[in-house]
């Protein structure tokens, strides 16, 4: 992997002003994957919840949408696979662009996101158990990545999306730490995982949007000899 530029600029950071380089093409096309894997997660849910038979949203976890034997398992196991890639590679452009470790976190929850797509429900007990074991790590991850990146951010003047990443991260805390209570567990954990998900979503349009800028003094340069260039009156 490559090594970390601290000084890449993100929109709205004072990191731009320091440095006239911006993320190169492979960054911001990594950092797409922030983007497309939480659209399609929660887009596979969302139309999951809608047509599985008996299904509530509201009492029922994520996961049963992907339980072996129901009909949207296709349609999740996709939305798993999606986030599974999607942030990971997202993970890439954290680790280049921002620095930290809330890079490794990322990466962690996209894995632990393909660990579950790979178990589902409904095979046996222990097989049940590996699955939960599986999406309790990509939950502590996914929790943590935003939490993480806050220093980092800070560091390089990017105060609005840390303070996005320790509301994200609160929210995601509390509301998964309800989800394994008595309370409605589906609604809880799809308001953690969303908090979350905004994040990543927005964090990989800042990097993405940091495209490549022109070199003043290259500007300068060419100005300068333009109007030597030019007539004199």
């Amino acid at each position: 992997m490559p090594p970390v530029d601290s000084h890449h600029p993100v929109p709205g950071c004072k990191a731009v002003a320091r440095t006239r380089r911006s993320p190169d093409a492979a960054t911001r096309l990594a950092a797409l994957g922030g983007v497309v894997g939480p659209a399609a997660f929660v887009g596979a849910w969302a139309v999951g919840a809608t047509v599985a038979p008996g299904y509530s949203i509201v009492d029922d976890a994520i996961s049963r949408l992907a339980a072996v034997g129901a009909d949207t398992r296709p349609l999740m196991t996709t939305g798993f696979l999606a986030f599974g890639v999607g942030v990971p590679l997202f993970a890439v452009a954290l680790r280049r662009v921002i620095g930290g470790i809330a890079w490794m976190t990322a990466a962690a929850t996209g894995l632990s996101t393909l660990a579950v797509a790979a178990i589902p429900l409904e095979q046996s007990a222990a097989a049940d158990s590996w699955h939960g074991i599986a999406a309790a790590i990509g939950y502590v991850t996914l929790a943590a990545t935003p939490l993480l990146a806050v220093r980092p951010l800070l560091e390089r003047g990017c105060r609005r999306l840390a303070k996005l990443g320790v509301v994200s991260a609160a929210v995601a805390v509390v509301s998964l730490l309800l989800s394994a209570t008595q309370l409605p567990t589906g609604l809880f954990q799809r308001i953690g995982l969303t908090a979350v998900d905004i994040w990543i979503v927005a964090s990989a349009l800042a990097i993405v949007s940091a495209g490549p800028r022109s070199d003043p003094s290259h500007q300068t340069r060419r100005r300068r000899s333009a109007r030597l260039a030019a007539p004199s009156e």
